[in-house]
């Protein structure tokens, strides 16, 4: 029976004596490891009252432009300049088959001939008539009717020569052009395609002067009342390293499109050097409103996400995701949410440190500076 108790005994004496050397061990090991602290300059999140300004979509356009076209339908035999070319006053851009203006021409001087001849007999026979009606020779009917034909000579002379001004001009017009200096923004016909009045044969736009063309909807317009020399924030999408571009109104609609409902608004960019078609956007001022205003250093994006590093009452780096509105002026980003104004955010962090880690603040800068 001794033998049997033995080995149980040793056996429960073991079990307590690793239990207890368990606990005591616990007691003797750090509860964590603590986290690395983090120094950083610190800024202040402010609650401002900016003016309020409403955005208007709007495209960029030259400050001329002309679809040149040709008075004469005929083929065309030669294409001189492509999109993109820069172009002078009077430059050559493509010429017109010139045999049927040549032929048109060819007619009317030979009605202008008809004309002088048909003229001259006239004259011969007024001459003849108030010769013969000195002596009472002829009638006065006679005379009358010769003085009519004269009239009709002449004005039919002037008719013809009004006729061969026209045609010359058509002839003329087989070499198109360029109306002004610019650059071609694109050709409509290829070598072959038959030109005809009206119908445009190259695009030409000024290389300098640029305008945002804005459509103002009418409710807009009436409390805005936007007038020419007004100025007015501009920025262009596809150009974001120009920033802020100050836009002078130079044109408003007298009227409002009865479609659409909007009047037309143009702006210039002055000094821009931008391609026409590009998307803008303006604004207009509005009513005053207040935000949040975060420094943009602070801003952190990790995973899709914005993230500012508060700090702490307790001197503590917390990070929080926010939602940012649009850029402000003096490195500030609008927040939408996630801060309500009063906090002290940290700047110029590489990464977001540990939450609970102890903040030590740059030489010269505080907490809530």
């Amino acid at each position: 029976m001794s033998l049997l108790r033995n080995p149980l005994t040793l056996t429960l004496a073991a079990a307590l004596t690793l239990a207890a050397g368990g606990c005591g061990g616990g007691h003797d090991e750090p509860a964590g490891t603590a986290a690395p602290a983090v120094r950083a300059a610190s800024a202040p999140v402010e609650r401002l009252t900016a003016a309020g300004a409403i955005e208007l979509q709007g495209t960029v356009a030259a400050e001329r432009t002309a679809s040149v076209s040709a008075r004469v339908m005929a083929m065309v035999t030669a294409l001189h300049v492509a999109a993109g070319d820069a172009v002078s006053r009077g430059q050559l851009l493509l010429e017109i088959d010139p045999q049927v203006a040549r032929g048109q021409l060819a007619q009317a001087r030979g009605a202008l001939g008809q004309a002088t001849a048909a003229l001259a007999l006239a004259e011969r026979n007024l001459e003849r008539f108030e010769a013969l009606a000195a002596t009472n020779a002829a009638s006065e009917l006679e005379l009358d009717l010769a003085r009519m034909q004269h009239d009709q000579a002449r004005s039919a002379v002037e008719q013809a020569e009004g006729a061969v001004a026209a045609a010359s001009a058509v002839a003329a017009d087989s070499r198109v052009t360029a109306p002004f200096a610019g650059r071609v923004a694109r050709t409509l016909v290829e070598v072959g395609d038959l030109a005809a009045p009206g119908r445009p044969l190259v695009s030409i736009e000024s290389a300098t002067g640029r305008r945002l063309r804005l459509q103002v909807p009418e409710s807009l317009m009436a409390r805005s009342r936007l007038a020419s020399g007004d100025r007015l924030r501009a920025r262009i999408d596809a150009r974001p390293e120009l920033g802020d571009l100050e836009a002078v109104v130079v044109e408003v609609a007298p009227g409002a499109d009865p479609v659409s409902h909007t009047f037309e608004v143009e702006l210039e960019l002055d000094g821009a050097d931008l391609a026409s078609g590009l998307a803008g956007r303006a604004w207009l001022p509005g009513e005053s409103r207040e935000l949040v205003a975060a420094p943009r250093d602070a801003v952190l994006r990790r995973g899709g996400m914005s993230l500012v590093v508060l700090v702490t009452d307790d001197g503590l780096a917390e990070s929080r995701a926010v939602t940012l509105g649009e850029e402000l002026a003096e490195g500030r980003v609008e927040v939408l949410s996630g801060l309500a104004g009063g906090e002290t955010v940290l700047v110029g962090l590489a990464a977001v440190p540990p939450a609970g880690a102890r903040v030590e603040p740059v030489a010269g800068q505080g907490a809530g500076s």
